[in-house]
């Protein structure tokens, strides 16, 4: 009990301690000033939403940032966490429903500013696009770690200097806008990934968070609930990372995959087209479970095809196709 005691302590030292009332002054819209913390919440989250959206039509990584630095969405999304801890169920609902409006006026902004994208098949190619329309396990291990750094810097104040950085790290008004941005343009798969993004960042925000002012001793403040039932919410709230984590992880394993079948076929290509002066390899290009292999010859012929088919066999599964894209509209099957 003493070892807990000292690992809690130095995790959360009684002399760097927020206490719960602080924290809540901190995190809760609904306490305090009310009028001047609601105002500056939506000023600030509809110029962040638009700073993102901005900066992800343009295709510019620096305004995507700024974005983030100003976005003030993560504040209700700690109150959550905050409220299962102290068993505050108005302030769990009272932070849902702010996180809720926060998500309708960026993705509505995302709607309007949609029209400036010349065609969708320009977001293809668009850098801020594509890394949030594919989320993978990694970014819920990041959302988590975040978390944790944003519970702390909330819990202690001797970290309240690295809140900036935190609202850097974690993904969640720059993903809104992508899903917006998407929707607008039809790309209805492209914002689904995006939105389940945002969705995995906030239950890993919740997650951490809860469990940092768990540490802190919250639940035990003189201000916190006696009656109120944590530990359903705590199943609620695990239950909803295991929903967001399973396609995350699936996710991952599919890109890896991928990288690594795209690997094989390339290499095999190439060692395929080795005696063929002039030819090229451009790469692999994926539909599904279908990779395209673009290649150019010099006199626009290929090698046996049974040669390759031959070197590919046994090394991809069967659920795989592969074709040669030689030019000029015509492909080859060899799987």
């Amino acid at each position: 009990m003493a070892t807990v005691s000292g690992i809690l302590g130095t995790l959360v030292p009684p002399s760097q301690r927020q206490t719960a009332a602080d924290v809540t002054e901190a995190l809760d819209l609904g306490s305090g000033d009310r009028v001047g913390k609601r105002s500056g919440f939506l000023i600030m989250l509809t110029l962040a939403g638009i700073v993102a959206i901005a900066g992800v039509l343009t295709d510019s990584t620096a305004t995507v940032i700024g974005a983030m630095i100003i976005a003030p969405l993560g504040t209700p999304i700690l109150a959550i966490g905050l409220g299962i801890v102290t068993g505050h169920l108005s302030l769990v609902v009272r932070s849902i429903l702010w996180v809720l409006g926060g998500v309708v006026i960026v993705i509505v902004l995302g709607l309007f500013f949609s029209m400036f994208v010349a065609t969708p098949q320009s977001l293809e190619s668009n850098s801020q696009v594509l890394g949030r329309t594919s989320p993978s396990f990694m970014d819920l291990i990041a959302a988590l770690a975040t978390g944790f750094a944003g519970g702390f810097a909330m819990c202690r104040k001797d970290l309240s200097a690295v809140l900036p950085g935190v609202a850097i790290a974690i993904s969640l008004v720059p993903p809104l806008g992508v899903v917006g941005v998407c929707a607008g343009q039809g790309l209805w798969a492209d914002a689904a990934g995006a939105l389940w993004l945002f969705l995995s960042n906030v239950v890993a925000l919740v997650i951490a968070g809860s469990i940092v002012f768990t540490l802190a001793g919250y639940a035990r403040e003189p201000g916190s609930s006696r009656v109120a039932n944590r530990r359903r919410a705590y199943l609620i709230v695990s239950a909803l990372m295991i929903v967001i984590a399973i396609p995350l992880a699936a996710n991952s394993v599919v890109s890896i995959a991928l990288a690594r079948w795209s690997v094989t076929i390339q290499q095999a290509t190439t060692d395929w087209l080795a005696d063929e002066a002039g030819a090229r390899v451009y790469g692999v290009d994926w539909s599904g479970a279908n990779a395209t292999v673009e290649i150019t010859t010099q006199d626009g012929s290929t090698p046996s095809i049974e040669a390759l088919r031959t070197s590919l066999a046994g090394t991809l599964p069967g659920v795989v196709g592969v074709y040669i894209d030689v030019g000029q509209g015509t492909e080859i099957k060899i799987q």
